[in-house]
């Protein structure tokens, strides 16, 4: 007769191969993951965590998967007013959070103390108390820039007092001279009486905090933006257009151009300009002249597409300004947004053009040197400044003269005098202190070397094509560049989709390094 029980052992060895068989499983199951899909759980949560070295980045597949959710969850929140004007607020406070660290928190003391102030401004009964308020705000915005940004391990303090500069002592909270000139605009019209201070603290941290434009602008005046804050964004047809058209173009301009020129060419030749001839030297400045404008414009181009996709205008920040005649003409083409500010909250204040031919030219100095200190704190920012407002003035002294020369001639050489100028200028806002600068200057002087034009082209044939592309495009008729956005609003979904994927491709294909940081970040 057969027996019934079961022997112990067989059962703990069969406990045993299941156990060993479940881990086996699982060990798979990882192996697939990680190795077959690359998922790594912890490095994911990782990806939401702020990192110095790891900057939110337009052109990031990070954010563009966060930018994918984030308006998933818009689109919901449309109908609902201030739900949605929140949800923009949290996104926007976590965007500068992943930019900056717990330097969010700023943004926090501005929205607090700013819109507080405005409203004790409007209620005030006295002007010296308006004053007084306004005071406030200014040393609190400015301050935290002298703070940060002129403090006594900054370039320009260790230049006057002789002692070595360590950039690794420096640490700049990203964009804190954008927002904090984007609030000043707020206070400042609200002492004037040209804009009702709001009820709202919410609306006003939308403003502050508005992710697209946050940390390298355009700095966006409240007039322009509060009334749309509480208006139910519409996205129609042609914005949604020239939203696409101006993402993909500053995608290139910025990704494809700047980068490429910038980690191939000109980092190498401003680095150690005295390795190089003075026909690399003034190519390096011909390319850190287009570098700077497709890493800025295209920044810009970015952010004002963004804006449009959810509902929000801004304005135009960059227009072609290399076509500038003159550098008064420049200035009213090159980041529109701050030379705008300084002429209204600077120049004009400071007097302007009203107390007489020396007073201007005062003014246009003062307002230009700021300028230039705005930027950084260095002697060669402020000697930027200063070389574009001795341009300024020295514009309005011969202006009557120019008048008289005909219109072709003027512009032709008024146009090639101008873009030299600028290019000049631009050694000294980019090169690693006066050193280099004499350094770039003396081989561009007395080691061009001609001979070797030829060898350089072919060299550097692909950063000349892109060097080339750049210019060519910049310095293309208005018209043409409105046509080209017409063709890309009038396109179907899936062609615009496609456009969008092709510079993804081109930008894979061309970038030879991670993903470069905007110059103005630093700013």
């Amino acid at each position: 007769m057969k027996s019934n029980k079961t022997n112990p052992r067989n059962h703990t060895d069969q406990s045993k191969k299941s156990i060993r068989e479940i881990t086996l499983i699982k060990q798979i199951r990882v192996y697939i993951c990680a190795v077959v899909f690359d998922f790594d759980p912890i490095k994911i949560l990782e990806q939401f965590v702020y990192d110095p070295n790891a900057k939110l980045l337009f052109h990031s597949g990070f954010f563009i998967f966060l930018f994918v959710g984030f308006l998933a969850i818009y689109k919901v929140l449309l109908p609902h007013q201030r739900l949605r004007v929140l949800w923009v607020t949290l996104f926007s406070l976590y965007f500068y959070y992943k930019c900056a660290g717990l330097y969010w928190l700023l943004h926090v003391v501005i929205v607090v103390v700013d819109f507080n102030l405005a409203r004790w401004m409007e209620a005030a009964q006295t002007r010296s108390r308006k004053v007084w308020l306004l005071v406030i705000s200014l040393v609190l915005n400015l301050g935290m820039l002298v703070y940060f940004k002129y403090n006594v391990y900054s370039e320009l303090w260790c230049e006057l007092t002789d002692s070595p500069f360590d950039p690794s002592k420096v640490f700049l909270p990203v964009g804190i001279s954008f927002f904090t000139f984007q609030s000043l605009s707020y206070t400042i019209d609200v002492y004037r009486g040209q804009l009702k201070a709001l009820d709202d603290m919410l609306d006003y941290a939308f403003f502050v905090t508005f992710f697209p434009q946050m940390v390298a602008g355009p700095i966006v005046r409240a007039a322009d933006f509060l009334p749309q804050i509480n208006k139910t964004p519409f996205v129609s047809r042609e914005d949604f257009g020239r939203g696409i058209f101006l993402i993909t173009t500053g995608l290139f301009k910025k990704a494809v151009i700047s980068d490429y020129i910038s980690a191939n060419f000109v980092d190498r030749v401003f680095d150690s300009p005295l390795q190089y001839t003075g026909l690399e030297n003034l190519f390096a400045v011909y390319g850190y002249a287009m570098q700077i404008y497709c890493d800025f414009s295209g920044y810009s181009d970015m952010a004002i597409g963004i804006a449009l996709l959810i509902g929000f205008k801004f304005p135009v920040n960059f227009d072609s300004p290399y076509q500038s005649t003159s550098i008064t003409e420049f200035w009213r083409r090159w980041h529109i947004s701050l030379s705008t500010w300084l002429r209204d909250y600077l120049y004009i204040p400071l007097g302007g053009n009203r107390k007489g031919n020396v007073r201007t030219y005062v003014n246009l100095m003062l307002t230009m040197l700021l300028g230039g200190l705005w930027h950084g704190a260095a002697l060669r920012y402020i000697i930027w400044g200063g070389l574009h407002g001795m341009a300024l003035v020295f514009e309005r002294l011969v202006k009557r003269n120019l008048s008289s020369a005909p219109g072709a001639f003027r512009s032709a050489f008024g146009g090639v005098l101008t873009f030299h100028f600028v290019c000049f200028c631009w050694i000294f806002f980019r090169a690693q202190g006066l050193d280099n600068v004499h350094a770039m200057l003396s081989q561009i002087w007395y080691n061009f070397e001609p001979q070797y034009f030829f060898t350089f082209v072919e060299g550097y044939a692909p950063v000349i094509f892109w060097m080339t592309l750049g210019y060519g495009l910049h310095l293309m008729p208005a018209v043409t560049e409105r046509w080209a956005e017409r063709v890309v609003t009038s396109m179907p979904l899936v062609l615009k989709a496609l456009l969008v994927l092709l510079v993804g491709a081109l930008v894979m294909q061309v970038k030879s390094s991670d993903v470069q940081p905007f110059i103005y970040f630093q700013f």
